[in-house]
């Protein structure tokens, strides 16, 4: 009786099974903001348009490879939305072909990639099973030879669906693939499959940018840099720590919202908290970081240079010219080093830290790494500086030192004997288990201070801490939500990529800084407080103690802070009240006279220029000469 009624080619019911799922995974898993009713239409339309494309293009196979296309495009196609969700659960975001080539880390990632995989996972699956065995038991009944007016219909109607949801996304997004600094708007208004094919014609495109720059492109650049972000001004601070030892530690996954906060009754950061009273803090200080995390908070420090749009510089550009600054500290007479536990050879580390001019990596062959002083990532946090002191009591002087720590990385795992406050207790085990590997990086950093003054390094250092990207995702918006007592809106997850910046100068007293800042301004502060000229470099920061500098702060996804706003998803905020400004136009003429309007255009021209930088390998044409 099934075998009568059933006339419905396997194609199309692949297609309608597919973009089922693929709706209930934008829907339920990803973490797509819908703002209004056509926004929620052209969500749920383009799955359909993109499925009923892909597998129609099996029914101009013959019958046998018609039914082999169908089968394999549907697990191959459930096998790209899964990556993208397991890596969706860390970052928020998703996979672009630069990571692709990034595969050398995944023998690395261990249990963060295990604690992203859910039980219920496999029902991802289920359509895949159905096709399969639709297929193998009714596949005469639903496999046809159809005719060839049939296949051309089935072909303009597909094109149709899927201009047709162009055009929706075009009325709701104008100048959609223009403005790609935020690929949840691809994914949101033209589907994962076109984005994903979007993504690999920017990557070629990218890769053929190097062939045909010219110095040429550098004259509105550099134009550009002297008139916004290099200000004639010194601070009172310049060489004030002229010839000092430079001490960099860089906390992994560290963000603000800990930093004079609680968990159960207790600080979270005791150490951190009162280093606040002695030194320079930056309260309102923001990663900028993107899919590099760490290596692209490397990368901003060292270059003052945005990171890529899509992978991480240190893979996909390791070989371009830069001028970052181990490289000026070592013509200035510095020694640059880097002290880091992990295999030399993650995030490409070999090959950057050389050509970014730093003299020694002391990776994870310099340390005595075992199970008793390992968790996680690998060596404890305690026993990382404890290790690493031999070795920086050695180095020449003046040394530019950085440090990057491991304890507090995702899946932040910590032994019972380590965790000296208790877990926090909500529906999301990262978040529960965040604050007690917070706590043990904090009580490191003391024992490090404490290991620097009784080697004497500590009175002729500066030392500068600063967390590196966020550590707790939107994923977790609902117990962050609880613990902060907010609701978490588009507004609050912005705030909360503040992260910690410390410039510790002993013999100095601290000071509170409420002023805006963010990763790019790192290279240009330091440089200037060890009294070295900057008026040659080409960088997007700013001197963060001067008083004209940039009035913005941008994010790698075209966001901006700035002292009065917050400019996020075409929606303006008040920064101090969280309060919307106004809701989203797709006027232009109203954008540029909103209250952010003004620095929309500057921030994405800003972000396209050290695009044009990096793709380009500008630097090649530039003569630098350090002062």
């Amino acid at each position: 009786m099934f075998k009568k009624k059933l006339h419905m080619p396997l194609y199309l019911i692949a297609a309608i099974l597919f973009g089922i799922k693929t709706y209930i995974v934008y829907r339920f898993i990803f973490n797509i903001s819908l703002d209004n009713v056509m926004q929620e239409l052209i969500l749920f339309i383009n799955p359909f348009a993109t499925a009923f494309f892909i597998f129609m293009i099996g029914i101009w196979f013959k019958e046998r490879r018609q039914k082999k296309y169908i089968k394999y495009i549907m697990l191959i196609g459930s096998l790209i939305i899964y990556f993208n969700i397991v890596f969706y659960r860390n970052f928020s975001d998703f996979i672009t072909i630069p990571l692709l080539f990034q595969g050398s880390n995944a023998a690395d990632l261990g249990s963060s990639v295990l604690g992203l995989i859910k039980p219920w996972d496999i029902l991802l699956f289920s359509d895949v099973i159905i096709i399969w065995i639709l297929a193998k038991k009714y596949g005469e009944k639903l496999v046809n030879p159809f005719k060839k007016r049939y296949k051309v219909v089935a072909l303009a109607l597909s094109i149709a669906f899927l201009l047709g949801n162009y055009a929706l996304a075009e009325i709701e997004r104008p100048q959609l693939l223009q403005r790609t600094f935020d690929r949840e708007y691809l994914v949101k208004n033209i589907g994962l499959f076109s984005y994903h094919i979007y993504d690999a014609v920017l990557h070629s495109k990218s890769k053929a940018q190097r062939a045909l720059a010219d110095g040429n492109q550098l004259t509105d650049i550099k134009n550009y840099i002297d008139d916004e972000t290099t200000p004639d001004e010194k601070s009172d601070l310049f060489g004030i720590a002229k010839d000092k030892n430079v001490i960099f530690i860089s906390l992994e996954s560290l963000q603000s919202f800990v930093i004079n906060n609680t968990v159960n009754g207790e600080e979270v950061t005791p150490f951190l908290n009162d280093l606040i009273d002695d030194s320079y803090y930056f309260e309102n200080f923001y990663h900028q970081t993107a899919q590099g995390k760490t290596s692209d908070s490397e990368f901003i420090v060292e270059n003052s240079l945005y990171p890529s749009p899509r992978g991480a510089v240190y893979f996909t550009h390791a070989q371009n010219d830069f001028h970052s600054l181990p490289e000026i500290l070592g013509n200035n007479g510095y020694n640059s080093n880097v002290f880091h536990a992990n295999n030399k050879s993650f995030w490409n580390r070999d090959v950057m830290y050389e050509n970014t001019g730093y003299d020694k990596f002391f990776d994870v062959n310099s340390y005595d790494v075992n199970e008793e002083n390992s968790v996680g990532w690998g060596l404890k946090d305690k026993e990382f500086f404890s290790q690493s002191m031999k070795y920086l009591n050695e180095l020449p002087q003046p040394f530019y030192s950085k440090f990057i720590t491991l304890t507090n990385h995702y899946p932040f795992d910590l032994e019972q004997e380590d965790a000296t406050i208790e877990k926090y207790d909500s529906n999301s085990r990262t978040l529960n288990q965040y604050f007690q590997t917070v706590r043990y990086m904090d009580e490191a950093v003391e024992q490090f201070f404490n290991q620097l003054k009784e080697s004497g390094l500590y009175e002729d250092s500066i030392i500068v801490l600063m967390g590196d990207h966020y550590g707790i995702s939107d994923f977790h918006k609902k117990a962050m939500s609880t613990y902060l007592d907010k609701e978490y809106t588009d507004y609050q997850h912005i705030q909360l990529q503040r992260v910690p910046f410390y410039i510790h100068i002993p013999g100095e007293e601290g000071k509170v800084m409420s002023e805006i800042a963010g990763q790019v301004d790192v290279k240009p502060t330091l440089l200037h407080l060890l009294g070295m000229d900057t008026s040659n470099d080409l960088s997007f920061g700013t001197d963060l103690f001067v008083d004209d500098r940039k009035p913005f702060v941008a994010l790698r996804d075209g966001s901006f802070i700035t002292d009065d706003y917050v400019y996020t998803k075409d929606q303006c905020y008040d920064r101090e009240t969280g309060e919307l400004i106004e809701e989203e136009t797709n006027d232009e003429t109203e954008v540029e006279g909103s209250a952010c309007g003004p620095y929309v255009e500057q921030v994405e021209k800003e972000l396209s220029y050290s695009d044009e930088i990096i793709f380009g390998d500008l630097f090649r044409f530039y003569d630098f000469k350090d002062k």
